[in-house]
């Protein structure tokens, strides 16, 4: 179908490559997925908390084996809407274009989990704030040194697939933002959830992911979710591209289902809390395959490990099957010119509710709990010592090869904060406390290059 026909612009790279690879015959996603495999940003989140503290355990999930199921899970809805839906194969993300974007989702995240990207937001509020996803398009199109200028050098769609939220940070967040607190211990997390958007440094690269869409379809993509917002409330824009819709699903199905397995074996939810507050619900949520099933599911997830594997299996096994592809404009509005953006992924209405009920359960009664708190509050406050410190003498403190990207932004004019977010950005939760531990426990020695951040 004419609907379907994709330019082959998606294809291209930002920077022309003349690689000297004999018999290489890979696709240009199977390049990607390389890339962002090998990358030095991809395996520290070994060592990125996910939910439980990184390293206090050795058998739950972290930021690296959670991209890892989520990438499994990417390439089974793949799977799935090929058989189910033949019609838009021609547009179906290849198996190795959405393990890139799962494989890369979170690389942007900063140690100590959303504590630190708490605390890095506060200390660029005046210099275009920090965001998760939005240090991940910039890690995979500048930071990451696959190339010298370029990142990683992905391919447009790629990069397309992980702009979950396609506008500057700039034009999402509040028009009022809290007042400074006058001690670090006094910042309250709640009030500094970063705006999720792109930052206006990597604008220049924003744009020509952008560039081969049409003007009607550049416009469309940024707006914002509709809804009241008050001037104290950030906002959210509305649309992302097919690939990007994949992506969220199966980051947020590993969420919701992986995550309550770990909290499950760890003893952190009850079979009370479960069955009272999550199963209830379920028994109700308007899928009979799952109403008829979540009594014995409820009992094998607290049963033996064989058996909570068979429900946990099963829970994403439903969720994956119940998705499928419908514009992603339904409201009789204008539509995309490009295929890319005229589709997304979406779970049956059901399912959705389901999923919700799982997602919530999850950070209620585990992301939420005190003993969790303490960790995120702990890396928030160490975060924002950390960068205290650089910035208040970054040509002294900084590492040989940050120090020189810091000058060169200052000479430029440019934001040189932002060098300085990227560095601690990047280091994972036991590189953060050892550096913090060398500066400001005096008996603490430690080889501070120890771990190559290459930003």
């Amino acid at each position: 179908m004419e609907d379907f026909i994709l330019t082959d612009s998606w294809q291209d790279r930002k920077s022309n490559e003349q690689k000297t690879r004999r018999n290489d015959h890979r696709s240009v996603y199977q390049r990607d997925r390389a890339r962002i495999l090998h990358s030095a940003a991809f395996r520290r989140l070994q060592a990125k908390t996910q939910v439980h503290g990184a390293g206090h355990h050795d058998f739950y999930r972290t930021r690296l084996t959670h991209s890892l199921e989520a990438s499994q899970i990417g390439t089974g809805i793949v799977a799935q809407l090929k058989i189910n839906q033949p019609e838009f194969r021609s547009i179906l993300p290849s198996t190795s274009l959405m393990e890139s974007l799962c494989l890369a989702h979170d690389i942007g995240h900063p140690p100590y989990g959303h504590g630190g990207e708490v605390a890095l937001n506060y200390m660029m509020r005046n210099h275009g704030g920090f965001e998760g996803n939005a240090q991940t398009f910039r890690i995979v199109a500048l930071l990451e040194p696959y190339t010298e200028h370029f990142g990683m050098n992905l391919c447009r769609r790629t990069l397309l697939g992980l702009l979950k939220y396609p506008a500057f940070i700039e034009q999402t967040r509040a028009a009022v933002t809290p007042p400074d607190v006058t001690n670090y211990r006094h910042l309250k997390a709640k009030d500094w959830h970063p705006a999720k958007g792109i930052y206006s440094d990597d604008k220049e690269t924003f744009e020509w992911v952008l560039n081969t869409l049409s003007t009607n379809d550049r416009t469309l993509f940024s707006t914002m979710r509709d809804g009241k917002v008050d001037n104290h409330t950030h906002q959210k824009t509305r649309f992302k591209s097919l690939d990007c819709s994949i992506m969220e699903l199966a980051d947020d199905i590993a969420y919701g289902v992986h995550d309550l397995e770990d909290a499950i074996v760890m003893g952190i939810v009850t079979r009370e809390q479960w069955q009272e507050v999550a199963a209830s619900q379920l028994a109700e949520c308007g899928e009979p395959w799952l109403e008829e099933r979540i009594s014995t599911l409820s009992e094998q997830l607290f049963d033996s490990h064989h058996k909570r594997k068979d429900a946990i299996g099963a829970m994403v096994n439903a969720l994956l099957t119940s998705i499928h592809i419908a514009p992603s404009i339904q409201d009789g509005l204008n539509s995309f010119d490009d295929p890319l953006l005229r589709w997304n992924a979406f779970l049956s209405e059901p399912m959705e509710r389901v999923l919700d009920i799982l997602k919530h359960f999850v950070s209620e009664y585990v992301v939420k709990k005190p003993e969790i708190q303490l960790l995120e509050y702990k890396g928030q406050q160490l975060v924002m010592e950390l960068f205290d410190a650089f910035a208040s003498d970054p040509e002294r403190l900084l590492p040989e090869n940050t120090r020189t990207r810091w000058q060169h932004a200052v000479d430029n004019g440019n934001n040189e904060m932002r060098i300085i977010a990227d560095y601690i950005s990047g280091m994972t939760d036991g590189f953060a406390q050892r550096l913090y531990s060398t500066l400001f426990h005096p008996t603490t020695a430690m080889s501070v290059g120890s771990e190559g951040h290459g930003f």
